[in-house]
């Protein structure tokens, strides 16, 4: 990738979640340390309720910072992560 796109993907991606509510922000951070959780392990984790951590994936995934897959051990519940080159953008934009 060109370094101007990619410096203009970074600054898209922190913009998105810059507008995203503090509820979202959290739980990205939440899943940046922790990697991927379910719903009821984000909730835990964040002592957010399940209601709040499920608005928040939703905000999460509307704005594009969300993987989501089905869970091989139980495929009723769905397993959330932050996609990687996410989280290079978040940690290069926070050295800068």
């Amino acid at each position: 990738m060109h370094p101007c796109n990619q410096e203009n993907s970074m600054t898209h991606s922190s913009d998105r979640l810059y507008e995203l509510p503090p509820s979202a922000k959290l739980v990205f951070k939440v899943l940046e340390i922790n990697g991927t959780m379910t719903q009821s392990q984000i909730a835990t984790k964040s002592r957010l309720s399940k209601r709040t951590v499920r608005q928040a994936l939703d905000n999460l995934r509307d704005a594009d910072t969300l993987d989501e897959r089905v869970s091989l051990r139980d495929a009723r519940k769905s397993l959330y992560s932050i996609p990687e080159s996410r989280e290079t953008d978040t940690l290069a934009n926070a050295s800068d």
